[in-house]
């Protein structure tokens, strides 16, 4: 089971809020946050594309476009090997452009996380990390954007050994945690700093209370 440098393994499911470079997680899979065309670009995409090496690149100018310029569209997820990274599988997801709410974002990007999820159960994926997908130039509202991203990956979290959620800046990350914290039930869960700019929140019953460019 594959597990990034330094997180706790002290309890069977968690979902971790890390700062950094996604590409150097040591997870099963990343989660790319795409355009439609899958052949790279700004942010954590292109971040992605320089460290897996060119055969990604390749790798996703051999999948069917659906139309015209479009292999992925808005709201769906494809799948390719990691090639150069440590991960054996990129996800590769695109985000919908924020446009007031009003053009079916909010579904649009949970479909983003719940088909890059599927993907990652039909290939046996047991831990997975994800950017903040929609959060940079794309201007998804951050608050927005983290609720949907905890609370689709905690619907899953059971069938998971680790959920990741990359964080590109404070801002993000802060924002991701106190979605974290708002999601909690019962009182079963606890959120406590890690090293490296970690939050492990635990959601084991038995315990106890107590550098990429923005996203596309």
């Amino acid at each position: 089971m594959a597990r990034s440098p330094g997180c706790s393994t002290l309890v069977p499911t968690l979902i971790e809020v890390v700062r950094g470079d996604i590409t150097q997680l040591d997870v099963d899979a990343i989660v790319n946050a795409a355009n439609e065309r899958m052949l790279g670009g700004g942010g954590v995409d292109g971040a992605i594309h320089r460290a897996a090496g060119h055969r990604l690149y390749e790798a996703c100018l051999a999948l069917p476009e659906v139309r015209p310029d479009v292999r992925c569209p808005t709201g769906q997820s494809r799948i390719t090997p990691g090639f150069n990274l440590r991960a054996r599988y990129v996800i590769h997801t695109v985000g919908p452009v924020w446009h007031g709410g009003r053009r079916g974002e909010p579904a649009l990007l949970a479909s983003c996380y719940r088909t890059a999820l599927e993907l990652a159960r039909q290939h046996q994926v047991r831990s997975i990390a994800f950017p903040a997908i929609s959060c940079g130039v794309y201007g998804y509202p951050l608050d927005q954007a983290a609720a949907i991203a905890v609370r689709e990956t905690r619907a899953v979290e059971a069938e998971l050994d680790r959920i990741l959620l990359a964080a590109f800046g404070d801002d993000i990350f802060d924002i991701l945690n106190r979605s974290i914290r708002s999601e909690r039930s019962g009182g079963s869960e606890r959120s406590t700093p890690g090293r490296s700019g970690r939050s492990v929140v635990s959601n084991d019953p038995n315990e106890s209370n107590g550098p990429n460019g923005p996203n596309d």
